[in-house]
């Protein structure tokens, strides 16, 4: 019975290491050396650069500009801005950002290494402390702790604080596509944020394999290193875009990307700010940037391509464990025969037997089946019961944590609860061979289709060692049999919770699926408790616990606010206005303009979906107020041959910030100029504007020149039109409105266009 209990708390020992050992516990304080890296010094930078947002166009965005170019000046660099205009064509942006940049001259003629982190923040509420302020301090502190020794690197340094990211990743596309210094790097270190703590994963961005970047990255020996393959193969299918993408593919040029996930529900909100910032989190990101800005303006950097792929993992006390793609296969064949010997050996002795075996299948595949339908339903489920989770389009509520024990300990009770009904004191060895079996399915199938999973097979071969075990040993030692799931436990626990935070909990079911999985392979000690009957009773029990927990934490107040919306709309053509909202659920703030009883909103109107597919929902009729439209001048209107040449000249006559231009898919453009940006054709396009969506051409992002010039060309015979929506998110400031604050348990919605006053104006030219 002691040994039996000595396993279980080295079980949930191993469980807990496996998240304590990824970041770091002690923040370095005021008094740290000079030579090295202080939390606290990066944090005096943040508050000064978070008081406000600062997005583009923003009065604070120019602050924050000078404030960064002033703490470079300080360091002894010599700084240069970049401007000029760009476009984004998949996010349809068009903005003239503004670069920061320095450079710490080198020793040798060699490639440069590149520090990377946007000081833009997002929308008009973000105070941007996570995304990215967080990194840019990262930097400024680390170059601090580096120039302070004196010494001079071997390879450039290159410092660029990009602008625009948040709009199309636009100063990137300048700096790689524009400036000469883009020729010279030979490695991008980037720092993100996709959340306000937890730790940092380390991403590849590369358009070969990544073998030479591992061992560079190993060699460096970073305390904390947080990055699997498998996490790097899911990122590089998903649409998500960073700066690097950028240096990927239009430079081809390698990076490393270090970005947080954790409370998710901050991201891009009224939230991310100097307050909630983790600070564990921020010494994580410190603790990447000091060796590898050690090592890497030191290493040769021009031998960091590579056509070969590895597989590899962190693992506490081990740090980063790496091994090429091409012993996968081999592996994965040595595994399998392995496992023939062992089940062949052990029917042989007798340990094995056929019957129990195939007993096994039935409480593995039925945990399967139940815990994979509560992981698909649960976050339908929970949106049943909980409709106002749906305002949150993270899809990541205040309380996901709780809910991720909730499923956990739920599946792990499911689990118990089966095992149950097929235990015998002598069928623990039988009960291991249906998982193990299962497992190395699972092992042949990412060998083919998702190679940076390989690493799984890593717990299948302890597993064999176990079953080994079981086979030789009547009686076996438990304690041994648990320190053989240490590898599972280490390796594989953190995903249980990395998934529904970094991608919501509509992927519970990556949980619950995994859970059951790690499960299967612990039956090796689990198998020998006849008390698994008890232990469900009470992981269901504590599953119960924790969603209750999260009940009483499912409402929104000042610590939770609701996200909501509000925009006023004001046709120019018609002459008509109107409240609108993006929300589904309206609270009394909202109802004060739209209404008990708003009308559905008509989206073939106005269409500013989220990244999400959020749409407006609901709108009401409103008083027309004595706005300014937009000037628009045609200066030029003449056609030579086929085509018709235009000029057109639109001024702003407020303060506006975007322009979106929209028109139908029967308006072709056969070149279009924007302030002096020309229009790249699709390959193979006669027109421009070929692959617009739901007739979106572009957006301008109004900054210092507020006017903007349009020259373009359209077949003669075409009647071209369009529709101008002029934004601003001035709606809870401006006096004709007089607003009333939103309360304490409220924020603005974040990725949806928010607190603005929208004009719509039609353009035509018959």
């Amino acid at each position: 019975m002691l040994k039996k209990a000595i396993a279980v708390a080295l079980i949930i020992l191993a469980i807990y290491w496996s998240f304590f050992a990824l970041m770091p516990t002690h923040i370095s304080d005021l008094n740290t050396e000079p030579n090295a890296f202080s939390s606290e010094r990066a944090l005096v930078h943040l508050k000064n650069i978070t008081k406000e947002p600062h997005y583009v166009g923003s009065e604070e965005h120019e602050v924050v500009k000078n404030y960064l170019v002033k703490a470079l000046n300080d360091f002894g660099l010599e700084t240069q801005l970049q401007e000029a205009y760009s476009q984004n064509k998949k996010w349809g942006s068009i903005v003239k950002p503004k670069n920061i940049l320095a450079r710490i001259k080198g020793s040798d003629n060699s490639k440069a290494l590149l520090l990377l982190s946007h000081y833009d923040s997002k929308s008009h509420a973000s105070f941007g402390a996570s995304d990215a302020g967080s990194g840019v301090v990262t930097i400024l502190e680390g170059l601090r702790a580096f120039l302070s020794d004196g010494k001079t690197p071997k390879n450039d340094i290159i410092i660029l604080f990009s602008d625009a990211e948040e709009l199309g990743l636009n100063g990137a596309d300048i700096f790689v596509n524009q400036h000469p210094w883009a020729k010279d790097i030979g490695l991008v270190l980037n720092f993100e944020a996709r959340g306000s703590g937890g730790p940092s994963y380390m991403l590849i961005e590369t358009n070969g394999g990544n073998q030479n970047l591992i061992k560079g990255f190993k060699e460096a020996n970073p305390d904390y290193p947080v990055a699997n393959s498998l996490a790097y193969s899911i990122y590089k299918m998903l649409p998500n875009d960073t700066d690097l993408t950028y240096f990927r593919e239009d430079g081809d040029i390698d990076g490393l990307n270090f970005a947080f996930i954790d409370d998710h529900f901050d991201y891009h909100t009224a939230l991310d700010t100097y307050e909630r910032l983790d600070r564990n989190t921020l010494e994580h990101q410190g603790s990447y940037l000091m060796p590898l800005l050690t090592y890497f303006s030191q290493a040769n950097l021009n031998n960091l391509k590579s056509t070969e792929d590895a597989v590899y993992f962190n693992l506490p006390l081990f740090k980063l464990v790496s091994y090429p793609n091409s012993w996968i296969f081999p592996m994965l064949i040595l595994a399998i025969l392995i496992f023939c010997g062992l089940v062949f050996y052990g029917i042989k002795k007798r340990s094995l037997n056929s019957k129990h075996m195939a007993l096994a299948f039935l409480p593995l595949l039925g945990a399967l089946f139940i815990n994979g339908m509560v992981g698909y339903f649960g976050w339908k489920l929970l949106l049943a019961m909980y409709p106002h989770y749906d305002e949150i389009l993270h899809g990541f509520p205040y309380n996901g944590h709780l809910y991720i024990w909730t499923f956990a300990l739920f599946s792990t009770a499911v689990c118990m609860w089966l095992y149950s009904k097929v235990y015998k004191p002598e069928n623990t060895a039988s009960l291991s061979v249906p998982p193990l079996l299962l497992w190395l399915i699972i092992c042949g199938i990412v060998a083919f289709k998702l190679e940076g999973a390989s690493f799984f097979i890593i717990p299948v071969y302890f597993g064999l060692l176990s079953l080994f075990v079981l086979i030789r040993q009547k009686h076996p030692n438990i304690i041994l049999l648990t320190l053989l799931l240490f590898p599972l436990l280490l390796i594989m626990s953190p995903f249980i919770k990395m998934f529904p935070v970094g991608l919501g909990l509509k992927t519970i079911i990556a949980t619950t699926i995994l859970v059951t999985l790690m499960f299967s392979l612990c039956i090796s000690v689990f198998g020998f408790s006849r008390y698994k009957t008890r232990w469900a009773l009470l992981l269901f029990i504590t599953a119960f616990g924790f969603f209750v927990a999260a009940h009483f934490q499912s409402d929104f107040n000042e610590e939770r606010p609701k996200p909501n919306s509000l925009v006023y709309v004001y046709d120019a053509d018609k002459d008509t206005a109107h409240w609108a909202t993006y929300d589904h659920i309206l609270d009394d703030w909202t109802k004060a303009y739209l209404t008990d009883d708003p009308d559905v909103f008509d989206a073939s109107a106005v269409s500013f979906e989220s990244k999400y597919g959020t749409q407006l929902a609901y709108s009401k009729k409103a008083v027309i107020k004595p706005l300014k439209t937009p000037y628009i001048d045609t200066q030029k209107d003449t056609i030579i041959g086929e085509v018709r040449h235009l000029q057109v000249f639109i001024s702003p006559q407020r303060a506006a910030n975007t322009l979106e231009f929209y028109a139908e898919a029967s308006n072709q453009f056969l070149s279009f100029n924007i302030n002096g940006l020309e229009i790249d054709k699709n390959k193979g396009d006669h027109f421009v504007f070929n692959d617009r969506i739901k007739n979106r051409l572009f957006s301008y992002m109004v900054t210092d020149h507020k006017a903007i010039e349009l020259n373009f060309t359209v077949p003669a015979a075409q009647k071209t039109t369009f529709e101008i929506f002029e934004v601003s998110f001035d709606l809870l400031d401006n006096t004709l409105f007089r607003i009333t604050k939103r309360p304490n348990t409220m924020i603005p919605k974040p990725f949806v266009l928010n607190d603005a006053i929208i004009i719509k104006k039609t353009m035509s030219f018959e």
